[in-house]
């Protein structure tokens, strides 16, 4: 029986594909177009990226940096694309949906790369040293706790003008 060569695709780390996908993915393209079957044959299968993430932390860093920038490109991306600096004047109309498409999309996944600096914002109210806690208080002497449910019910179910 004969060795026969491997002719896959590499599965082993090197610091130089390291920085091809990193670079890669700051420039906006996703992993998956990265890592596809019909790109370059010295870049691995997503699989082994993601095996390189979990055992290689100075890895993960770096891709973790690379996902920030990308997220900083896709931002970009955005203004460009709703200034219309991609397309003429002319095409502009016919493509307004795909542009919205386009501007939303990357939004998403900005939001979900970078959710402290692009992702939605919820205020939370009270506590806060600016922002007194809410306050609940005792009318006439009655504290609440001292009525049944039935009665509380009965209360919230009427009118009130």
């Amino acid at each position: 029986m004969t060795d026969k060569l491997k002719t896959g695709r590499p599965s082993d780390f090197t610091q130089e594909i390291a920085d091809e996908i990193c670079t890669r993915l700051a420039n906006g393209e996703s992993l998956r177009s990265i890592c596809s079957a019909d790109r370059d044959d010295f870049i691995p299968a997503m699989g082994t990226v993601f095996r390189w993430l979990t055992e290689r932390p100075i890895f993960q860093e770096q891709y973790a940096k690379a996902r920030e920038v990308q997220a900083e490109t896709m931002a970009d991306e955005i203004v460009s694309i709703a200034d219309g600096k991609e397309l003429g004047d002319e095409m502009k109309v016919a493509l307004s949906a795909r542009d919205r498409l386009r501007v939303d999309s990357r939004k998403w996944v900005a939001s979900k790369l970078l959710p402290k600096k692009y992702g939605d914002k919820i205020a939370h109210v009270g506590g806060g040293p600016d922002d007194s806690p809410i306050k609940t208080e005792t009318i006439l002497g009655v504290d609440p706790s001292q009525f049944s449910a039935a009665f509380l019910q009965e209360l919230a179910a009427k009118k009130v003008e």
